[in-house]
């Protein structure tokens, strides 16, 4: 059950969003064992004044096209799925909506299955 997070520059149109909505859920489906439905995802836009990052740390020329996704997600994925994932969601940005993958940023943060509830006050996988 991943809650994905995403922020980029302010600006782009609805169907630019949508498009990194589909590419995420579509890796995470192929890549990461996510079941069908299981959609949890944000989009933040940011003002260049709100947007910092570096344009060129770990070699990486970044631009202002830069797409920050963070994923929290159970800590039950190999290191191989890992790499998958960040491939597959590179690959599919770069299909749609066109990010450049110098500009796709993603960022795993593994929790305990029991720190989640889906709802109704429960830990479903407590």
């Amino acid at each position: 059950m991943p809650l994905t997070q995403i922020s980029l520059r302010a600006g782009k149109p609805e169907a630019y969003r949508q498009a990194i909505f589909d590419g995420l859920y579509r890796a995470m489906r192929e890549t990461f064992n996510v079941p069908e439905d299981d959609q949890f995802m944000t989009i933040t836009e940011h003002d260049a004044a709100n947007f910092r990052y570096s344009a060129s740390y770990f070699g990486v020329a970044r631009s202002e096209d830069l797409v920050l996704i963070q994923i929290a997600a159970n800590n039950t994925r190999t290191v191989e799925q890992k790499k998958a994932l960040f491939r597959r969601i590179t690959e599919l940005l770069g299909e749609s909506p066109g990010v450049r993958p110098e500009d796709v940023f993603v960022n795993i943060v593994e929790v305990a299955k029991e720190n989640w509830s889906f709802g109704h006050g429960l830990a479903q996988y407590a």
